[in-house]
C-alpha cells in the first residue's frame, strides 16, 4: 500500500491497466537507475483537458531532446490521455501524468541497444490554489541556480528542483526564486514574471529555464488584455524593485507573491497586472 493515494486507482503502464497498487518496475529501469526519462502533467478541469495540445508538444520536444524513440506521436498520446481520462471516470479536477524512460537494461551510461521504453500514466485530484493564496499571496526567497545546462528538458532528473523545494521549506516560505549568474531563472517548479511600471517581464525561453506552458499562455492572456511585456535577462536587483511578483504552473496556474526575501512586493498584496491575468486564467478554464 502507497500512503496518501488510492492504491486502487488504474494506471496505464506498457499496454496495461492495473491498479496503482499492483503497478511494478524493474529495479534496472533506467528511469530508476540514471533518471533517464522525461515526464509532463495535462491539468484538466472538469474531466476535460486544458492546454492538452501545447503539452503534447512539449512532451515530444523532450522526448527528441534526448533521443528517446517511443513510435508514438501526438495523437497516440492524446488517445491515451482521453483513455485514461475514460477510464478514471474523471469528471472534476484532475492532472493526467505520464512518464517515459528509456526502459529496462544492464546498467551501463551508454544507451542501450535494444531496450523498450517504459511507458507510464496516471489520473490524480488536482486541487486549485486556494483563495489565501490568490488573495494573499505567496512568499519567496532567492537562491542559487545550481542545476544543470538543460533545464528546456522536462526530465525526471528532478534532484536540482527538489533540493530548491526544500531550500524554500527551510526557510520557511513557499517558493523560491533562481538565479544564475546574477540573472532570474525560474522557481523549484514553475516559472516567475515580474511586473514593474505596468510592463510584465519574464527570462529569456533557453536552456536555462522549463518553458512552462503557461509561459506561452501568459503571454497570450498578457496581449489580450494590452499589458506590455518583454522576455529578457532580469537581474537580481531589478526582481528585489519589482511592483509585482508572479509565478505560473501547471498545477499552481497563476498566483502572486507578495513577500520576497523577507520584504513586502510592491504593496505588499496582489497587483493590478495578476488581477487581470487572473480573471483572464479563469474566463479559459470556464469556457472549456
Amino acid at each position: 500500500m502507497i500512503p496518501g493515494v488510492d492504491n486502487d486507482s488504474i494506471v496505464y503502464l506498457n499496454g496495461d491497466y492495473v491498479r496503482l497498487g499492483d503497478a511494478k518496475i524493474s529495479v534496472l529501469d533506467r528511469g530508476f537507475i540514471f533518471g533517464d526519462g522525461i515526464y509532463e502533467v495535462v491539468p484538466c478541469y472538469g474531466g476535460k483537458p486544458f492546454l492538452m495540445q501545447n503539452h503534447l508538444a512539449r512532451l515530444q520536444r523532450s522526448l527528441k531532446a534526448i533521443r528517446l524513440e517511443t513510435g508514438r506521436g501526438i495523437a497516440d498520446w492524446e488517445a491515451l490521455v482521453a483513455d485514461m481520462l475514460s477510464r478514471s471516470g474523471a469528471r472534476g479536477d484532475c492532472s493526467v501524468y505520464l512518464q517515459v524512460t528509456r526502459g529496462v537494461a544492464k546498467r551501463d551510461h551508454g544507451f542501450p541497444a535494444d531496450s523498450q521504453a517504459t511507458v507510464f500514466c496516471m489520473v490524480s485530484p488536482l486541487k486549485r490554489p486556494n483563495a489565501h493564496k490568490r488573495g494573499q499571496g505567496m512568499t519567496a526567497v532567492s537562491m542559487p541556480d545550481e542545476r544543470w545546462l538543460h533545464c528546456e528538458i522536462k526530465s525526471v532528473s528532478l534532484l536540482g528542483n527538489v533540493l530548491a523545494k526544500q531550500y524554500a521549506a527551510d526557510a520557511g516560505v513557499d517558493e523560491v526564486l533562481q538565479f544564475r549568474d546574477g540573472n532570474l531563472s525560474e522557481g523549484s517548479s514553475c516559472n516567475i514574471w515580474v511586473v514593474k511600471n505596468g510592463v510584465m517581464r519574464a527570462p529569456v525561453r533557453d536552456n536555462l529555464i522549463l518553458e512552462g506552458i503557461r509561459y506561452g499562455f501568459l503571454e497570450q492572456l498578457a496581449a489580450d488584455a494590452g499589458i506590455p511585456f518583454e522576455s529578457r535577462p532580469i537581474p537580481k536587483a531589478e526582481v528585489a524593485e519589482a511592483d509585482e511578483l508572479m509565478l505560473s504552473s501547471a498545477t499552481k496556474e497563476v498566483l502572486p507573491i507578495t513577500q520576497y526575501d523577507g520584504r513586502p512586493v510592491g504593496s505588499g498584496t496582489p497587483g493590478p497586472v495578476y488581477a487581470r491575468l487572473r480573471a483572464a486564467y479563469d474566463q479559459a478554464i470556464a469556457a472549456l
